[in-house]
């Protein structure tokens, strides 16, 4: 069976751009004939779009290339090369992308949102684009730029209407199995659950019925939040539950009362995230089979003075077995209660898709050595698309970059004549405008 994999990295390589043409016009007829050199063509983006036809990051554990098309070179006769074709890589709602760094640089929550993960380079000007009075036969083109290529931290969080949160052994698996399609591995020792499960449970019939997702968490110990036992791995996956449900052993093995364990369990979620003590949540006990009926009036009983723990909106706290059955349908009732409830207080957010635009422009900045280095993607693209062995792009290219005001910036930096200066993979010595 595949397995569950909810952390993967991704290196999206996007296509690089054609390179443009140097081609004049030979035709018989024609005398002079001009430059006639076609365009390259765009490379192709990679583009990361959250999908339900997935559900975890199992495709990118051992394939973690995605790379878009090649845009086609420019030909004679103005005859433009085709664009790359884009990379549609589709991930798992609740999948968050992060930079080398760590920054959050797209939350893609809900199907259909979509990020660019990767910018494809842009294709080369033939040569009959530089056409003009002064230049009448330019020989050169632009090279195509090189797509954008980076490594990136995916981190799926799971979409669930309700989360079970539990220490381990306390029925969590039994309970989703028995009231849902979904199937966990169940044993009587800890961390049977290695990874977490989702169910759609059904409650009602009809017009009436009401769908919920369940998620089976990874059991909690004390100093989860910390990193202790699966730690925060499978906290995050409790974070967009809309509702939580906290079950408590009634016949722990390790004699710990239900109290301790509510209490523990909502110490590490609060810790974690303060803001989930707030969530809609129902206390159930269970493992009612394991009791005499003397035990289980009393553990009802205790049940019944957990309701005003710390924070969130509880339902009255129900007793179950899941392995017989006992109380189950009035614990559906009571769930279908909760998440009708949380649904109309918090109802589907639009799908958010988090942006960060590059920066537009140049800077200068001066290296430990004296040397001058210039950032900017329209400072690198000018060198970048240029064949600076040919002179006359040579020129274009020095051309733009006064135009841009980059030996301005240069000279306010400080530059003197004979410093050093990079932009991009072209290094050059720095002379001062006449």
């Amino acid at each position: 069976m595949a397995g569950f994999v909810d952390e993967a990295q991704l290196h999206a390589k996007a296509g690089d751009g054609g390179a443009g043409a140097v081609s004049f016009r030979r035709e018989a007829h024609v005398s002079k004939g001009g430059p006639d050199g076609g365009d390259g063509g765009r490379g192709g983006d990679v583009w990361l779009t959250a999908s339900r036809r997935v559900a975890s990051l199992l495709a990118f554990r051992d394939h973690p290339h995605r790379r878009g098309g090649d845009g086609a070179h420019g030909r004679g006769k103005a005859r433009h090369g085709a664009a790359g074709a884009d990379a549609l890589v589709d991930v798992p709602e609740g999948t968050v992308v992060r930079g080398p760094d760590g920054v959050v640089l797209a939350d893609l929550a809900h199907a259909g949102d979509r990020w660019m993960a990767a910018r494809a380079g842009r294709g080369g000007k033939g040569n009959a684009r530089f056409l003009s009075n002064r230049r009448r036969a330019p020989a050169f083109a632009e090279q195509g730029e090189v797509g954008e290529e980076r490594w990136l931290d995916l981190e799926l969080k799971l979409m669930a209407d309700v989360a079970l949160v539990g220490f381990p052994n306390a029925g969590k698996s039994t309970l989703i199995s028995r009231i849902s399609a979904a199937r966990s591995p169940v044993a009587d020792y800890p961390f049977t659950t290695l990874r977490p499960h989702l169910g759609v449970v059904r409650v009602g019939s009809g017009a009436d019925a009401t769908e919920v997702v369940v998620a089976d968490i990874p059991g909690l110990i004390e100093g989860a939040s910390e990193g202790r036992g699966l730690g925060y791995r499978f906290l995050r996956h409790v974070e967009r539950a809309r509702a939580l449900v906290v079950l408590v052993d009634l016949a722990a093995a390790d004699g710990r009362s239900p109290q301790d364990q509510e209490r523990i369990l909502l110490h590490e979620l609060g810790s974690y995230r303060p803001e989930l003590l707030e969530r809609p949540r129902l206390v159930v006990g269970t493992k009612t089979d394991l009791l005499t009926e003397t035990d289980l009036v009393s553990e009802t009983d205790v049940l019944s003075e957990m309701m005003t723990q710390t924070g969130g909106t509880s339902q009255p706290p129900v007793s179950i077995s899941a392995v017989t059955g006992a109380g189950l349908p009035g614990f559906l009732g009571h769930l279908a209660h909760l998440v009708n409830g949380s649904r109309q207080e918090q109802p589907a957010a639009e799908g958010i898709v988090i942006h960060r635009p590059e920066p537009e422009g140049f800077e200068v900045e001066r290296n430990g050595d004296g040397s001058f280095i210039v950032l900017g993607r329209t400072a690198e693209r000018a060198v970048a698309l240029s064949d600076l062995t040919d002179a006359q792009a040579l020129d274009y290219a020095q051309d733009r970059l006064r135009r841009m005001g980059v030996f301005r910036a240069l000279a306010r930096a400080g530059a003197r004549h004979g410093d050093g200066v990079r932009i991009g993979g072209f290094a050059f010595t720095y002379e001062p405008d006449p």
